[in-house]
């Protein structure tokens, strides 16, 4: 078994590293990384605003607080329900609400932005500039030091509070407006106050004495050696909500932490959030969570112990007053590809499609040197490397073993390429951020450290394809050292480690991954292509089971199946718990800390706005079918989009062709009706660039052949899929990626033996 448990220059040694001083570049197996980038091409940012303890660890980008450690004057942290932002003037501290914000498209957008802000301020010196103190799995230490004086504040997704310390004095809170106090007689700690439609309240220590400097302004008198406070935005105005958020006021956030479990024998992902506290004074109640709609719906074992609620951005959120709470779901098993179609009207023209794609293979994937070719970057060479890859998939299981070892040896020839280093396109270790990167530069992907799990995804995919066929390309000490660089800067399991951070682009409260790496925007950090994400956890579980590393394998599962739902609730809001009434369309193409919409970063276009969310679709995308009914109003949703779209005219300079995309529009409808899919698609027309006519004609027949994907039966492996005909027979697959007969037992009872390195079937 191959873990990835140790840091990955532990892992490059132990594989024979060799340095060449001359040349910068490291040995990783049969590859090779540069140590620095070469003449004329920028290296990573720096994160200099983080403690001396965090500078000595890999910087952790991509996350809702990122932009602490690459800003001086660092946005807001949208942390939910609230929003807090370190400034000179001290801590502001928010309760968003919603803003509807009508778009020239007749759509509209949500914000809770942050605004009208609380600031908490130490009376007794000025707050020093912002730097990130410490990281657990959703909360963070945010030190605002003035050489000795200290002040240091806590704040974590989900929580009501923002736990604040400083070394000495006092503490200012300013208003935003004036305030009203809500009486708190039986408790003098507290400072309760109305702001317009919303109330705060200051929990402080025994001992403090909250006094009126103006109506906007409030300073607590501290007692010697306890210069601590809880500020808080409440969920309403009822005495028990107050009285409950006192209870907890004093449990001071210490470390959180998430864990999981794959049971391969159910299919079952557990996953566990255990948030450790410090009492800093009275009985020991337990933390306050906030849990997101992700979180709590259909979670019976929180059902009946969650408490008031706060609107937000994610829909509502839940308190719940414990340390620990798990949450339960079904993983509903991935293939590397599906069986050809050897019978029906549609096989011969299959097959017909395929020689023409055989015939174009060198464009698949675009040219290596070409200094014109602007997709010579890693985001296009991924795309490329998993359009011959699944084509090569498709002429193998149509039996045309030529075309397969071509398309194979195009796509091996190609990573071999980039993996040497030799050439102008190469990948970089950056051991001062702790991360990875691929030059040209291309969506500041270097720049901003954005979008690596959208460009590596498709890489190790591609690796994995080939690693299945031939194990010893894969080997570390050949070329899956390469690919493991990959996995690791976007998937790192460990917590602490100097050469990549933990879990990247992932958030494991919110559930999903984000995308912009440094924060640089006033609406939070966030995401616009879950489709890709999804493609890269995906693509990491295939990996495993190529090189046979369950560790890495449970971790692939735990993303896949978490992104999944979160995507549900926050894209889609299948289970309408998230968008408001005045939100128009289907789904949210863009979701950030504090706004989404229905747009690209690129283009306002409707097709493309759509089917960010849905590319690449591959066997990995099955997910996407879960409600048919939903996929049917998503695609008829396309055209009212479109002529809003074309009623404005607003137009860029070269525009896509007015089917772009059909292909991707076809296979994702093709999850609810084959039928109408392939009387829609036209084999002429757009193809996306990540795919192929044969592949997307493969597609919509496997699924008119086999019926729909069935998610209410799983298997004891992990590379499988149901499907369901409309008459109620079943097709049953599971891919063997071990040397020996693999015996899978499905949860109705079916069974199926595969042969090694082998796709099984059976009815």
């Amino acid at each position: 078994m191959r873990l990835i448990t140790q840091g990955f220059l532990a892992l490059a040694m132990a594989s024979g590293v060799l340095l060449g001083a001359a040349a910068q570049t490291m040995k990783v197996g049969s590859g090779a990384v540069h140590l620095s980038p070469k003449a004329g091409d920028k290296p990573p940012p720096v994160a200099p605003h983080r403690t001396e303890a965090m500078l000595k660890l890999a910087a952790p980008t991509n996350q809702w607080y990122s932009t602490l450690i690459f800003n001086p004057k660092p946005e807001a942290l949208f942390a939910h329900p609230l929003t807090v932002k370190t400034t000179p003037a001290g801590l502001e501290l928010a309760l968003p609400s919603k803003e509807v914000v009508p778009t020239e498209f007749r759509t509209t957008e949500i914000l809770y932005m942050h605004r009208d802000a609380l600031v908490i301020a130490p009376a007794a010196f000025e707050p020093g500039p912002a730097k990130l103190a410490r990281a657990s799995d959703w909360a963070v230490d945010i030190a605002m030091d003035r050489g000795a004086d200290q002040m240091q504040v806590t704040v974590a997704h989900g929580s009501p509070y923002a736990h604040i310390t400083l070394s000495r004095g006092d503490v200012r809170i300013k208003l935003p407006a004036a305030g009203e106090r809500i009486s708190t007689a039986s408790d003098a700690r507290v400072l309760a106050l109305r702001i317009g439609a919303k109330s705060y309240a200051m929990f402080g220590p025994t001992g403090v004495r909250w006094e009126q400097v103006s109506p906007t302004e409030w300073i607590g008198r501290l007692p010697a050696g306890a210069g601590y406070l809880s500020a808080a935005a409440l969920p309403d105005e009822r005495p028990e909500s107050l009285q409950l958020l006192t209870r907890h006021a004093y449990a001071f956030l210490q470390d959180t932490r998430v864990d999981w479990r794959f049971d391969p024998a159910t299919s079952k992902v557990e996953t566990t959030f255990t948030a450790k506290t410090r009492v800093m004074e009275g009985a020991d109640n337990g933390p306050l969570l906030g849990l997101y709609p992700h979180q709590w719906f259909n979670n019976a074992s929180v059902a009946d112990k969650l408490g008031p609620t706060y609107d937000s951005i994610r829909g509502k959120i839940r308190l719940l007053a414990a340390s620990q709470f798990k949450i339960e779901r079904t993983y509903s098993g991935v293939l590397p590809h599906w069986p050809g179609i050897k019978e029906g009207p549609g096989a011969s023209e299959l097959n017909d499609m395929l020689k023409v794609d055989q015939r174009k293979r060198r464009e698949l994937i675009p040219g290596r040197e070409n200094k014109d070719n602007w997709r010579v970057t890693a985001y296009w060479q991924g795309k490329g490397l998993t359009r011959a890859t699944q084509l090569a998939a498709v002429a193998e299981q149509q039996g045309d073993a030529g075309t397969r070892e071509q398309l194979l040896t195009l796509a091996r020839e190609r990573l071999e390429w980039w993996f040497g280093g030799a050439g102008r396109s190469y990948f970089h270790l950056d051991k001062a951020l702790g991360t990875v990167v691929t030059y040209p530069d291309e969506f500041f992907a270097v720049e901003e450290m954005n979008d690596h799990h959208f460009h590596y995804g498709y890489w190790i995919r591609a690796a994995a394809e080939l690693t299945l066929r031939d194990p010893a390309w894969g080997a570390k000490d050949k070329w899956g050292g390469m690919v493991d660089l990959l996995v690791a800067d976007i998937a790192t399991p460990q917590r602490g480690r100097a050469d990549f951070p933990f879990l990247r682009p992932f958030d494991p409260y919110s559930g999903f991954s984000m995308a912009s790496g440094v924060g640089l925007y006033d609406f939070g950090n966030g995401q616009e292509s879950t489709s890709e994400a999804i493609n890269a956890w995906a693509s990491i579980i295939l990996w495993a089971e190529a090189t046979g590393n369950r560790e890495l394998r449970d971790l692939g599962i735990y993303l896949y199946t978490t992104e999944i739902d979160a995507v549900s609730h926050y894209w889609f809001d299948v289970h309408k718990q998230v968008f408001p009434p005045e939100y128009k369309n289907v789904e949210a193409s863009w979701v950030f800390g504090g706004r989404y919409a229905h747009k690209t970063w690129w283009t306002d276009e409707p097709r493309q706005t759509k089917g960010i969310n849905l590319l690449p679709i591959t066997t990995f995308s099955t997910y996407l079918g879960r409600d048919p009914a939903y996929v049917k109003r998503n695609v008829a949703a396309l055209k009212p989009e479109t002529d809003n779209y074309n009623a404005i005219g607003k137009f860029p300079p070269n525009p896509p062709p007015k089917d772009v995309w059909q292909d991707i529009f076809a296979k994702y409808l093709a999850l609810a009706d084959p039928a109408a899919a392939l009387a829609q698609w036209n084999r002429f027309g757009s193809v996306e660039d990540g795919d192929t006519r044969t592949h997307t004609l493969h597609w919509m027949l496997s699924l008119q052949d086999m019926g729909l994907p069935d998610f209410g039966v799983t298997a004891d492996t992990t590379l499988y899929s149901v499907f369901k005909r409309p008459d109620g027979s079943k097709t049953y697959l599971a891919y063997n990626a071990t040397k020996a007969p693999l015996n899978v037992k499905f949860s109705d009872g079916k069974t199926l033996t595969v042969a090694p390195g082998a796709l099984g079937r059976t009815q």
